[in-house]
């Protein structure tokens, strides 16, 4: 029982623990907790470590000295907004299976749980001209919708977009000048929807802003007074979605 406590104690010293989280994680959906352990002895390897992350465990049979090991977990968060993971230990049954020894990480996590996505009825937007896909010219030149004029050739132009009848009347190589075309935008009004069944507007919305995004159509919200306008970034992305995790919960 000496040798046993000794060790067993050596085996749970010295070892670092990360979690890695994904950017995106939606109440209600398993996502994949990376699992990070760092073996800091330069000369004793741990051996049968058992993580504990918020009742989910991962076990890693054998860890060499100065080296690191991961491994993924799935976790499911049930509600959306900001989560605290606190209750991560690590511990073992080394040397003679007798005891299980434990060690709480001191160091908790903070994340938000992004709404969940439910596809549903249409949802009034902002803008009654935003709520269909399409396409607007517009007077920046581009090579995609509408003539806006004809001008001498210049190096460089694409062949497709000769006027030949231009040339034939002029005997000069003439381009044909078109719009560019510009993606209707779509900005949604959170603040104007009816607030009954909260939960299931905002999961509706954050299914939306998704389709809209994946598609690259730019999208903005309007939520608790803030005007967001219409992006196709990933960054953006991310900021709306938060912001719908964390609506009502400040």
């Amino acid at each position: 029982m000496l040798v046993s406590g000794i060790f067993g104690r050596r085996n749970l010293l010295e070892l670092d623990i990360e979690l890695e989280i994904p950017l995106e994680v939606f109440a209600g959906t398993d996502t994949p907790i990376g699992i990070r352990v760092r073996n800091r002895r330069k000369f004793m390897p741990a051996f049968l470590i058992r993580v504990l992350i918020e009742g989910q465990q991962s076990i890693f049979s054998f860890i060499n000295a100065s080296s690191e090991q991961k491994q993924y977990c799935r976790m499911q968060f049930q509600n959306r907004g900001e989560y605290l993971i606190k209750n991560v230990y690590i511990s073992s049954v080394f040397p003679f299976n007798f005891f299980s020894r434990y060690r709480k990480i001191e160091k908790a996590l903070r994340l938000i749980i992004l709404p969940k996505p439910r596809k549903c009825e249409t949802i009034h937007f902002h803008d009654r001209q935003t709520r269909l896909r399409g396409e607007t010219s517009t007077l920046t030149l581009g090579y995609d919708s509408d003539i806006v004029s004809i001008r001498d050739y210049t190096s460089g132009d694409p062949l497709k977009y000769i006027s030949w009848k231009s040339t034939a009347k002029t005997g000069i190589l003439k381009t044909k000048e078109l719009s560019a075309v510009e993606l209707q935008h779509v900005m949604i009004d959170f603040d104007k929807m009816d607030k009954e069944d909260l939960e299931h507007k905002i999961s509706c919305v954050t299914f939306l802003v998704l389709k809209f995004v994946r598609s690259n159509i730019p999208v903005g919200l309007m939520i608790e007074g803030e005007s967001f306008k219409p992006a196709a970034t990933a960054a953006h992305k991310i900021n709306l979605l938060r912001k719908l995790a964390l609506y009502g919960q400040n």
